[in-house]
């Protein structure tokens, strides 16, 4: 018995929309990597890029439970001595909110080549205006 390998034109891609105003921002950033990754098709296949396109409206709103607003820190390191840079999810979320989102479902897809091309099929927007209405988003349910 051989295992079944879905080839590349056998797969078709659909665009999903998610409206995050007032979701809890790690159970969307789950649903949305489990979606890019295709894991809720039955095709599922860990080595490939079968998952699907996502559109994620309204990043402003997202909510952030407990204190992570403020306690939470993001760390990233320039490269240079001394370089080891961080920052909160307030201050974040002020100037470019779509971000916490983005690096949310980042921190949840494969650390490789695979999950940075996954991460191409992301789009977030801090409000609810998109410009993908061609692609006929269907909604996701989260």
């Amino acid at each position: 018995m051989k295992t079944y390998t879905p080839k590349k034109k056998e797969i078709k891609q659909t665009w999903y929309i998610v409206d995050a105003d007032g979701k809890v921002l790690g159970r969307l950033a789950s649903r949305v990597a489990a979606v890019l990754r295709g894991k809720h098709s039955p095709r599922f296949t860990p080595f490939m890029d079968i998952g699907d396109h996502v559109i994620v409206i309204n990043a402003a709103k997202v909510v952030l439970t407990g204190n992570k607003l403020e306690g939470k820190t993001y760390y990233w390191h320039s490269g240079y001595p001394g370089g080891l840079k961080q920052t909160t999810p307030k201050k974040i979320m002020e100037k470019h909110p779509e971000r916490v989102v983005m690096r949310a479902v980042r921190g949840m897809l494969p650390h490789n080549a695979l999950g940075r091309a996954l991460l191409t099929k992301l789009r977030v927007y801090a409000g609810p205006e998109h410009q993908h209405e061609a692609q006929k988003p269907e909604p996701l349910p989260v």
